[in-house]
């Protein structure tokens, strides 16, 4: 008898196992849409800025960007590595390349101030929450109506 069966025998502890790093349902993509948002909202904020002797608005806004737009990156790859499946890609074969694109438009967001290429983030990543949420049997086109920054 090897050790862990001895220490399985004493303490009665049960083997469990996993298929997942969290609870299942937890994933959803609402933190990477936040995330684009707010890289637009900023964005906008320093196209707008008129005083470009405020430096420390300018600093913040650009801060503020750069860690959403990192985040933005960070959630998709969330998704695409821990969340979808083979089966995912079958159903929606276009899914890689619009992960891809996503992350590399939050790249190119993070790097520069354009709020039509910010646009375009919150575009591909309600991209990707629609198909997230197809995988579940809810239609997410409806909501982001009511819910598009800027609506």
């Amino acid at each position: 008898m090897n050790l862990q069966n001895l220490i399985n025998k004493v303490t009665k502890f049960k083997t469990v196992h996993a298929h997942c790093d969290i609870p299942c349902g937890i994933y959803d993509p609402i933190s990477a849409k936040i995330a684009a948002q707010t890289v637009l909202k900023m964005a906008i904020k320093i196209e707008t800025l008129e005083n470009s002797s405020d430096a420390n608005s300018l600093n913040r806004f650009i801060a503020a960007k750069e860690k959403h737009a990192e985040l933005v990156k960070h959630e998709i790859d969330i998704l695409w590595h821990d969340y979808f499946k083979p089966e995912h890609l079958e159903k929606y074969p276009d899914l890689h390349t619009k992960v891809w694109n996503t992350t590399k438009l939050a790249a190119s967001n993070k790097q520069n101030v354009d709020s039509n290429s910010a646009n375009k983030l919150v575009d591909s990543v309600d991209e990707i929450a629609s198909i997230f949420w197809a995988t579940k049997g809810v239609d997410y086109t409806d909501e982001v109506a009511k819910i598009r920054f800027g609506a």
